[in-house]
């Protein structure tokens, strides 16, 4: 299964539409949106041929976003618990998603042994950390346009069949 990872869209329709795209030509089968869409026009381009999962992000603040995602996909609220995989691979595997808002709830959530994944954006910083059999992944978002940076938007992908941070592989993209 190929999970696409997404964070920090911010109402930027150009990288909403480029992630979507690039989700699509991967053959993703399900999205998780980490948060931080900002108004309901940037949710429904991710009404597209995936399951879409998403949490509330700090600048969610029109809550009119819950309403929308869950018109097509599944809004978790703060946090989520989701499982992948499964079917034809070995093991499923469980993750866990929140914004990132509390680098405390998100060192938590990793430590915690419970999830082989954690997901989460906020800080719009992309990356990949194996701590002690969970993978942290942050798929990086709308860049923070920041001295010496390459200000790139990033997205990420998660191969379930993979393991570790080997089967994440984050793509840069034109937003």
């Amino acid at each position: 299964m190929l999970v696409g990872i997404v964070s920090d869209t911010h109402d930027d329709l150009n990288a909403v539409e480029a992630a979507v795209s690039l989700f699509e030509r991967e053959g993703v089968d399900a999205v998780v949106h980490c948060g931080d869409f900002v108004a309901p026009f940037s949710v429904t381009p991710f009404d597209a041929d995936f399951a879409f999962h998403a949490v509330r992000g700090n600048n969610d603040g029109e809550w009119a976003v819950e309403s929308t995602v869950g018109s097509f996909g599944t809004y978790h609220g703060e946090a989520a618990r989701l499982s992948f995989g499964g079917a034809g691979e070995a093991d499923g595997i469980d993750v866990a998603v929140t914004h990132g808002t509390s680098d405390v709830v998100v060192d938590a959530l990793v430590d915690c042994g419970d999830y082989d994944y954690v997901f989460h954006g906020h800080t719009h910083a992309h990356g990949v950390e194996a701590r002690g059999g969970t993978v942290r992944v942050n798929p990086g978002g709308l860049p923070i346009p920041v001295e010496g940076a390459d200000n790139a938007f990033r997205v990420a992908t998660l191969d379930t069949a993979g393991s570790g941070v080997d089967a994440v592989t984050h793509h840069v993209l034109d937003g």
